[in-house]
């Protein structure tokens, strides 16, 4: 700040050489941390605060105000003779629908910088009123300050007997490199805003900030930093116009050219976030490049595996200066999703290709440019498109320094994908999952270990423990429920049990690979997910909740399909008849538990699925009720209450769930899953041990939720009659 001509004589006159906006907009451009006092909160006192704004906020700017919210009866009684028709007072401050409609496009632009300053816990709020008739100053004041040096003002409202006179204003600026009167006010006004700010001011009171705050980002906060650059630019434009001032002239060209070069800046590749990765997704980066630039990140869901592997392209087009990338994403939603994430990142030329799409000029367009320039692209691809032939045949002329990026990458295991993996001609690879090994495949785990060239603990581990001890996740406590088969449940369960055991080998614990096993198996989980026990031990957790709680606000649902799609035939989730059949009774067991519940089913035909997100996050819609599509990276950390009924038997897809569920969110303090888990009995010795190695897979993952829950023993008093049955210990559990 020490750089800018300021007023020679310090002081700043509406219509004089040196204007108070002058004052402003060097400032706001220049500082890095600003203190601001408003003795009165109008549409003038803001107004001439908005230009810069922008810009300062772009910077890395921090501010911290004190609001006077409600101005005594003689203020209000001076204001209201003497205000002008287009000058508008804010007396309440909570009001800011009203607020709103007052302002001019340059009021809407102070407020929408604030509220991204909200939006980014980037300022700090503190609203008072008087006490006993005596509360603060009725002038603007404030500290703008760098890394080095402070500038302090105070502006004087024309403040009189009649009102406002119209939008003067007077401003006296104190340079901390001035003399000693400059440093002793910046020194006393310093310890002034922090007596009050500390709430150590005994003549005011303070007011609750966090309605005001939360309508501030409800009717303002919409735009992103670029945008509000574009805006701050064209309203500096505006004011060009209307001052002939050189010295205003000077300072709008200066404003508007930083605001130019931010832009250019804008629009390259960068991390989406100021404070930049974590210290673990640079950490991820470094061990792939060790790796040769290969490997798998098995990092648990919710600890930003996408982030972590564009951070990793980025890095490579700042090396390289282009980027290149194909993702391979198992649905379309997810496809949409990772669109969005590589927007962020300002990158741009983006494919995407489903498996219903006609898409293979824009692919060839890709492969032709990049034969005479460097061209910069992203295709996004889902696994059920990428490994066909009309796709293939595009692919493979790609260039050859294209980093393949594979999310959910244990699809990769998949028989039809599995053939494609040696002749894959892209060197730089990335594999992401919560959980890569793919169960009773081997053939396909080591398929995708060579690959990546990569195998266990992996090139980088994140784990879920890991994410909750460092506050990425939230806790959570757990709570099993044992469902028993009916008789006749229970009697087609062993039938498809004794026509399994030929195909089990004893020594090795494990199953032949073959398509009548997986018949076999696929019809015995259904068997399980289907389980009518299942609906009763539901219909008693609901009850219990609400008595508990009373509400059921923020719960999630995934009702029974104990079926994992296949994504090499497809990359949407959509329900059969019978998924259709569960989810509405379903449904209505938890209509049934109270009258004043709001349920909502959220499925693949479910049409306005963010409005449908925002209402359940709002409190708006209690229940969500769905079966495969919360599984697509739909985001809700409100969820405070969430119930598993679905068997599936595969651990994958309840981790996933479980870290979907454990996302943070500044009004949950921990979250409370059940599970309900059926474990067949019956006395059959030829099945014995087969059924007892299934039991003890199932435990793994009770056992492997137990562990990082807050309640661990409720785990154990619930699963005691079952190992007991099997002559199991907690000891014999892997992961115990």
């Amino acid at each position: 700040m020490k750089d800018i001509t300021w007023a020679e004589d310090r002081d700043y006159k509406t219509g004089s050489e040196d204007e108070p906006l002058q004052f402003y907009l060097d400032a706001l451009c220049n500082s890095s941390s600003f203190d601001l006092l408003l003795g009165y909160f109008s549409s003038s006192a803001i107004s001439v605060l908005s230009l810069g704004f922008a810009n300062f906020i772009y910077s890395g700017g921090k501010m911290r105000i004190i609001i006077n919210n409600i101005l005594s009866p003689q203020d209000k009684d001076a204001i209201e003779r003497g205000q002008r028709k287009d000058f508008f007072t804010i007396q309440d401050f909570s009001n800011i629908r009203d607020l709103k409609v007052s302002l001019d496009e340059y009021g809407i632009h102070f407020f929408e910088c604030f509220s991204w300053l909200i939006a980014n816990n980037r300022i700090e709020i503190k609203i008072i009123k008087p006490k006993e008739k005596i509360g603060i100053a009725h002038y603007k004041s404030g500290i703008f300050r760098d890394k080095t040096h402070s500038v302090g003002f105070k502006s004087s409202c024309n403040f009189t007997a009649y009102g406002l006179l119209e939008n003067l204003e007077e401003l006296e600026c104190f340079l901390s490199w001035d003399d000693d009167r400059s440093k002793k006010f910046i020194k006393k006004q310093d310890k002034y805003f922090n007596e009050i700010f500390e709430e150590k001011a005994a003549f005011v009171e303070y007011l609750d900030t966090k309605d005001i705050v939360y309508n501030i980002k409800e009717e303002f906060g919409h735009k992103n930093i670029l945008e509000l650059l574009v805006k701050e630019k064209e309203l500096i434009e505006k004011k060009r116009i209307t001052f002939q001032n050189p010295k205003i002239q000077e300072s709008i060209a200066t404003a508007i050219e930083k605001i130019k070069k931010i832009e250019k800046e804008e629009k390259l590749p960068r991390f989406p976030y100021t404070e930049g990765p974590r210290v673990y997704q640079i950490e991820a980066y470094n061990n792939w490049i060790c790796n040769n630039r290969k490997g798998i990140f098995n990092m648990a869901t919710g600890t930003g595996k996408t982030l972590t592997s564009l951070n990793c392209l980025l890095n490579e087009y700042i090396i390289e200066g282009s980027y290149k990338a194909i993702i391979i994403v198992p649905t379309t939603a997810l496809l949409e999703q990772w669109r969005n994430e590589c927007r962020k990142f300002n990158f741009n030329n983006i494919i995407t290709i489903t498996a219903k799409e006609k898409w293979p000029q824009n692919i060839s367009f890709v492969n032709s440019a990049s034969k005479f320039i460097d061209t910069s692209f992203v295709v996004i691809v889902t696994y059920a498109a990428f490994h066909k032939k009309g796709f293939q045949s595009h692919f493979k002329n790609l260039p050859s320094k294209t980093l393949f990026i594979a999310d959910e990458a244990h699809n990769l295991g998949s028989k039809n994908i599995s053939k494609i993996l040696p002749n894959i001609h892209l060197n730089q690879r990335i594999g992401l999952s919560a959980t890569p090994t793919r169960q009773y495949d081997s053939f396909g785990n080591q398929n995708i270990e060579s690959f990546f060239s990569d195998t266990p603990p992996f090139v980088y581990s994140f784990t879920m423990e890991q994410a909750m001890q460092m506050g990425w996740l939230c806790k959570y406590k757990y709570y099993p429920h044992v469902i028993k088969l009916t008789n006749t449940e229970l009697s087609e369960y062993i039938k498809k049990s004794k026509q399994l055991i030929k195909y089990f080998d004893s020594v090795t614990k494990r199953y032949k690979e073959c398509k009548e096993v997986e018949m076999l198996l696929l019809e015995r989980k259904r068997i399980i997910h289907k389980a009518h026990n299942k609906l009763n031990v539901f219909k008693s957790i609901l009850e219990s909740e609400f008595q508990n709680r009373g509400n059921l606000k923020y719960s999630l649902v995934y009702v029974p399909e104990g079926v994992e799609p296949n994504y090499e035939d497809t990359d949407d989730l959509v329900e059969d008849s019978e998924d259709i059949r569960l989810i509405n009774e379903y449904t209505r067991a938890v209509s049934s538990t109270d009258s004043s519940i709001m349920v909502k089913q959220f499925t693949s035909s479910t049409v306005d699925r963010n409005t449908v997100i925002k209402e359940f996050q709002d409190g708006s819609i209690h229940v969500l009720t769905s079966i495969k599509c919360l599984d697509e990276g739909v985001d809700v950390p409100r969820t405070e209450l969430a119930i598993f009924c679905s068997s599936t038997g595969n651990p994958r897809q309840f981790i996933q769930r479980r870290g979907r569920v454990l996302r943070n969110h500044k009004d949950k303090i921990y979250s409370v899953i059940h599970d309900l888990v059926v474990f067949p009995e019956f006395n059959d010795e030829s099945t014995f041990e087969m059924e007892k190695n299934m039991v003890k897979k199932e435990l793994e993952r009770v056992v492997d939720f137990s562990s990082l829950s807050i309640n661990k023993i409720d785990t154990y008093n619930e699963l005691r009659t079952v190992l007991n049955y099997y002559n199991i210990t907690l000891s014999d559990i892997k992961n115990y």
